[in-house]
């Protein structure tokens, strides 16, 4: 009996905790979307002075109207989309050859990619920008999307996760006359649904809130994206919350249909992970 009462309050405990974490999670979120409902010059006095009526749902027309955030929206969304793409398969073709291809300095390669997660990116901005001034890509879709699609975290979390693969399988495709290309296709991304929807998410979010390296690399107004446009939209002598916080409104709606679409999958592939662990 103690140790299901124990359990019990352990329970409640950990559901107390976990609904006080969501609910810091969610104020900005639900702070931003009353902000935006606001009318613009409107007089606030205390913090519930955001959440008051009147409301209005006229800042996002004419915040669409007056401004480029359609613009910065698009290139948000093809920066995004692009690198992803790349990510997964530069990332899945990368972890496959250290995790079942067998060749001399493997493990050395996967060792120099972990330790590479400890440099910080801001580390190596400086080099990466002469880089890719050098190579002409400032001002460009691809100077944006070239340096992203490498992220040691997503390899080394690909890697574990092909490893446990079972080699019977592939060593059967390899006896039938398959060749690493086939088993690559045909076996490993298959089967590897979860972690390839986890990096897709994860590239995605990481690409679209990117905003050191884009206020860096762009200099036309129009290749901005969301993260740099819309700080331009605050006005610094009469600071307004009311447009940025609807653009950021805006900003917010392609991530959360990403998460729609790949929430199942990486549930499912942390609950994978845990079980066989």
């Amino acid at each position: 009996m103690k140790s299901k009462r124990k359990f019990k309050i352990g329970t409640l405990v950990l559901t107390f905790v976990s609904i006080a974490i969501a609910l810091v999670m969610i104020l900005p979120i639900v702070w931003g979307f009353f902000c935006s409902l606001q009318h613009e010059g409107k007089q606030i006095k205390t913090i519930w002075d955001w959440f008051t009526p009147p409301y209005t749902l006229g800042n996002y027309p004419n915040l669409i109207a007056n401004s480029e955030v359609l613009v910065w929206l698009i290139n948000s969304l093809v920066v995004a989309l692009i690198t992803m793409v790349l990510t997964v398969l530069i990332t899945t073709m990368a972890a496959y050859a250290l995790a079942k291809i067998p060749f001399k300095g493997r493990h050395a390669f996967y060792m120099y990619f972990l330790l590479g997660m400890l440099i910080p990116t801001e580390a190596t901005v400086v080099p990466l920008f002469i880089l890719v001034k050098d190579l002409g890509l400032t001002d460009s879709y691809a100077g944006l999307i070239f340096p992203t699609i490498a992220n040691a975290m997503m390899l080394i979390v690909t890697v574990d996760f092909f490893k446990s693969v079972p080699d019977s399988i592939i060593e059967a495709v390899r006896i039938d006359g398959g060749s690493e290309f086939t088993i690559f296709w045909r076996i490993m991304l298959p089967l590897s649904k979860p972690i390839i929807a986890t990096v897709c998410l994860f590239s995605f979010v990481n690409s679209w809130n990117n905003y050191l390296w884009p206020l860096l690399c762009i200099f036309s107004d129009k290749l901005y994206t969301m993260p740099i446009g819309i700080p331009t939209l605050l006005n610094t002598e009469s600071p307004d919350f009311v447009v940025p916080m609807t653009a950021n409104m805006i900003s917010s709606l392609p991530m959360i249909i990403m998460f729609i679409i790949f929430e199942r999958q990486v549930v499912e592939g942390i609950s994978t992970q845990g079980l066989k662990e």
